[in-house]
């Protein structure tokens, strides 16, 4: 008959503790990571459990401590690269705060986004970060605000909402990148968005839902109305949801004989694709068409030309929502921040002015 090597008992805190020479009651505060100790008191607890191969119990501590351990995310697309590097900053912060990270994709549907905040309460998280698909139905972020859980806005703010929040400046930043194309003499400038309405036709800001969106759309159209440039909104393209919906948008609007000159892509994905069709219908960036994108996707820099961007800092993003998370989670009283990181223009060679075709058919 075969018999079983007996199991190696599990270290316990009482274990480290009276390795340690302390009381297992400061054993657990170290450990658990809460409560007050000297340094010197914490780096013997820390020798003690590390000599002794101590692994704990996160069920166990979870009921001893009322925490998890761990952080609920919420993110628009984790297929975007926007979102997988802002969540590479918050796993980042949080591993170096002794946290792990949940992480939910919502794409940017507000009912998944609810049941993804329902999800990560059930699972005793300690706090959220969200970034919201919507500003019109917030009762789900309000509710965890009010239960005393912290929560954290990535990338689009809630006026609304009291709390911790990181953002760029996507108005100001969305005027300086127009201002760039009509600069460049362009009048027939498109702004192409994932974000949809009814029909894929833009009347006006209150469709606009997602907040961030809403303020470029508004940057967009302050510089294009500046500049004298007739009923802007009409090449305002909504719907970009996915590669065939962007390319479905960037062929009716490249077929057109009132075409774009320029565009100005939401997103790199929108951007890439729009990139792709421009190509396959035999125009030429930029003689025929201008284009920058927001967010510097590795792939904007070696396509021929390279594609002017917005560099938003997407990493520092992550990470700095994370650590004003971890700081409120630490007990830390104060106001909420509102932290606005600055953004960047690489201008690089997709801009260039309108050919003499589409000039002459601006006269007209």
């Amino acid at each position: 008959m075969k018999r079983t090597a007996p199991k190696t008992p599990s270290i316990t805190v009482s274990d480290v503790a009276q390795a340690a020479n302390v009381s297992k009651a400061t054993a657990a505060r170290v450990l658990g990571g809460y409560g007050v100790v000297s340094d010197t008191i914490r780096a013997d607890v820390v020798a003690a459990a590390k000599a002794l191969d101590y692994r704990p119990n996160e069920l166990a501590r979870s009921m001893t401590t009322g925490r998890s351990g761990i952080i609920g995310v919420v993110v628009g697309d984790i297929e975007n690269p926007f979102f997988s590097l802002a969540v590479r900053g918050i796993s980042d912060a949080a591993r170096a705060a002794g946290f792990n990270v949940i992480l939910a994709n919502s794409g940017e549907r507000i009912e998944v986004e609810k049941a993804a905040v329902r999800l990560l309460i059930g699972k005793r998280v300690d706090g959220l970060i969200v970034t919201p698909s919507e500003s019109r139905d917030i009762s789900h972020l309000r509710d965890i605000h009010r239960s005393g859980r912290p929560l954290a806005l990535l990338d689009r703010a809630l006026p609304e909402l009291d709390v911790d929040t990181v953002t760029v400046d996507d108005r100001g930043i969305a005027m300086r990148a127009t201002r760039i194309l009509v600069d460049a003499g362009h009048r027939k400038i498109a702004y192409v968005t994932a974000v949809d309405a009814e029909g894929h036709e833009y009347r006006d800001l209150g469709q606009i839902y997602t907040s961030s969106v809403r303020e470029r759309i508004n940057g967009f159209l302050t510089v294009c109305r500046d500049a004298g440039i007739d009923r802007p909104e009409r090449y305002v393209r909504l719907g970009a949801t996915s590669r065939a919906e962007t390319r479905r948008a960037a062929d009716e609007m490249l077929s057109g004989p009132d075409r774009p000159t320029a565009v100005l892509a939401s997103d790199s994905v929108i951007a890439l694709e729009i990139f792709r069709v421009i190509r396959e219908r035999g125009l030429r960036v930029p003689e025929d068409i201008s284009l920058i994108t927001f967010h510097d996707a590795d792939w904007t820099s070696v396509t021929t030309p390279p594609i002017t961007v917005i560099d938003q800092p997407v990493y520092a993003l992550g990470k700095s929502v994370a650590e004003l998370l971890i700081r409120r989670l630490k007990g830390e009283p104060r106001p909420a921040e509102r932290l606005i990181l600055p953004t960047s223009i690489f201008e690089r060679g997709s801009v260039g002015p309108p050919s003499p075709t589409s000039r002459s058919l601006v006269r007209r």
